[in-house]
């Protein structure tokens, strides 16, 4: 397929005062996409080698001093814990290990508690690495799960969580449904590597404490869980029940934001699903739908580096689009997915997003999104890059994952 830009003429956003939020695609407006292929001096991309060895480094700068900021090495200090194994977990059906994750080696930590189970009888499965929002007792009514200290928002210190409920997110993940299609699942919970904080208050309790930085290039809270979903992995490589050249990083929401930062940054991922990812995640930037870069600015700037502010009121003027930060997970499959009612997520912005990132792809013989309508709701659209959009809110719903499981069989399997 032959990438053409969707709109001809560039809004001047710059001079809007105070930006009403617009879910009327009629009053979109004409914007015009910056060319993935086009190096910083001015050469044209043509194949493959080329984009490995100089654009997509560039494209990597560009997010780093502007959007997302700096993130460390990994770093000698982060070990790892197995502190709990079972061969007989989920009735027999599973391998459980419960592994704590010190980011520092000291006591200090901070400390993250990985859970992973795997199909029993089976070394070197591929596996879902999710960044989840609660503990990880409520992903499954487990009673063997450890219940560990939460971030309460109240109190705005680490606490035990009050009335625990084991499984009362069992729903988002279907944890024995995917042991049953042959892969392991690997979860951890994002507040534990560094608490969601307005203002990057967080900074003090999580990952970041141990890399102090002044600069306005340094790392925000997306890089700091992005960096913590790269540590979790560097235990799964360690792993022989895991297969860790076949790990799908998963995240929805903010984290659906993460999981690309992380997948761009970390090739070792294997596959990322972002799911209702949204504004600085696939849906574009210069689309005025929805969340925009204002909205960012303003509620949540601490997600990103301090040269994220200058782009308030200045969506043009951002040298990168989300089609960029896509075109940076290639050849590698991803799935883009998203909800008919989350408006404010802009479901069609991620849809032209995978469309303007496909001859990325297609330089590496690989499928991108080759539709030019959007498609019908619950109806993926299946290559090397897959999106959909079901029926309802901004959620994981377990039809969700469904197709998540279809998408790990298409690349594992070859199955379509």
């Amino acid at each position: 397929m032959k990438f053409k830009t969707f709109c001809v003429a560039v809004v001047a956003f710059g001079t809007l005062a105070a930006h009403a939020t617009n879910y009327d695609e009629t009053n979109v407006g004409a914007y015009t996409l910056p060319d993935p292929l086009v190096c910083v001096d001015g050469s044209r991309v043509t194949n493959a080698e080329t984009w490995t060895q100089k654009r997509r480094a560039e494209i990597l700068e560009l997010y780093r001093e502007n959007i997302f900021g700096r993130s460390p090495d990994a770093g000698t200090n982060v070990t790892f814990s197995v502190w709990e194994t079972s061969t007989n977990a989920l009735g027999g059906a599973a391998v459980r290990k419960q592994i704590e994750i010190n980011f520092s080696g000291t006591p200090d930590g901070p400390l993250a508690h990985l859970l992973l189970y795997t199909p029993a009888g089976k070394i070197s499965a591929p596996t879902f690495l999710c960044l989840s929002f609660g503990g990880n007792h409520a992903a499954i009514d487990d009673s063997a799960i450890a219940i560990f200290p939460e971030w309460n928002w109240k109190t705005k210190q680490f606490g035990m969580p009050v009335n625990p409920v084991r499984g009362s997110a069992a729903r988002n993940w279907k944890i024995s449904e995917a042991i049953a299609r042959g892969y392991g699942v690997a979860i951890v919970c994002y507040t534990e590597i560094e608490p969601d904080l307005a203002n990057g208050a967080g900074f003090k309790y999580g990952v970041r404490k141990n890399f102090p930085s002044p600069q306005k290039n340094s790392w925000g809270g997306i890089g700091a869980w992005a960096w913590g979903a790269s540590r979790a992995l560097d235990y799964l490589w360690t792993d022989k029940d895991v297969d860790a050249q076949r790990v799908i990083l998963f995240g929805h929401s903010r984290l659906g934001k993460t999981v690309l930062w992380a997948g761009a940054q970390d090739t070792r991922f294997a596959a990322v699903i972002a799911n209702g990812s949204g504004e600085m995640g696939a849906a574009l930037s210069r689309r005025d739908y929805g969340e925009t870069v204002d909205d960012v600015c303003k509620r949540f700037g601490y997600w990103m580096c301090g040269n994220f502010q200058q782009f308030s009121n200045r969506w043009n003027a951002l040298p990168v689009d989300s089609h960029f930060l896509i075109s940076l997970i290639a050849p590698r499959p991803l799935f883009l997915n998203s909800g008919s009612e989350d408006k404010w997520a802009d479901s069609m912005g991620e849809f032209l997003a995978a469309r303007a990132a496909t001859p990325v792809y297609e330089l590496f013989g690989k499928t991108g999104i080759t539709e030019t309508s959007f498609p019908l709701l619950d109806q993926p659209l299946k290559h090397d890059l897959w999106l959909n959009c079901h029926v309802g809110k901004h959620d994981v719903l377990p039809s969700d994952w469904d197709k998540f499981l279809d998408f790990a069989d298409a690349q594992f399997l070859k199955t379509k």
